[in-house]
């Protein structure tokens, strides 16, 4: 498992896709004294995610790799992370699907956020389906990856009221608060329980 040693931070990449608000948020987390991560390293699927910007201005390291030959790509990845000592992966708004392969390689050591309380609403559109459905909460989770689509071991959840007046877009911005409280404890937890 993700194993600190003393005060020696997890190495920990980011895989983004697009505006990066988690990624950003990990990085300003890394950054303070007792976290328990250091980024090494941001993976983009996407060369116009608005994510590279700050990236490039923050001077963090970064790749692109857009997947259409995935087997190729991510064997280039996993090359690139075991020479960046990689021991943590975080899943930040990335919209690829990661082999079954990839996964094993990591094993339990691969983290996703996801917009709704699992396993309610696995997938995209979750605000939309639980605004459709009258749910009276929805929320985040940080669980797991494994090879099941959002059906990993779960970490953390924040649950979120919906009310009568929301829409995908307001339920999405109040989800995406929580989700930037629930990614660092969420880390917390998983780090100092090894």
């Amino acid at each position: 498992m993700v194993r600190s040693t003393g005060f020696k931070k997890v190495k920990t990449t980011i895989f983004i896709s697009g505006n990066g608000s988690n990624m950003k948020n990990l990085i300003k987390f890394s950054k303070i004294k007792n976290s328990p991560i250091e980024i090494n390293l941001v993976l983009s699927s996407n060369k116009k995610a608005n994510a590279l910007n700050y990236l490039k201005k923050k001077k963090i390291n970064f790749k692109i790799f857009d997947f259409k030959k995935k087997n190729k790509d991510e064997k280039k990845i996993l090359d690139i992370l075991k020479k960046k000592d990689t021991q943590l992966i975080c899943l930040a708004g990335f919209m690829k699907i990661l082999s079954r392969n990839f996964i094993k390689r990591f094993k339990g050591k691969i983290l996703n956020i996801h917009p709704s309380l699992l396993p309610k609403y696995k997938g995209l559109n979750t605000h939309k389906r639980a605004i459709i459905n009258k749910e009276k909460f929805s929320g985040c989770t940080v669980h797991i990856v494994n090879s099941k689509l959002d059906s990993g071991k779960i970490i953390m959840q924040k649950k979120v009221r919906i009310n009568k007046n929301d829409d995908p877009e307001s339920l999405s911005k109040k989800i995406l608060k929580q989700e930037h409280l629930l990614y660092p404890k969420a880390l917390i937890k998983l780090i100092s329980r090894n």
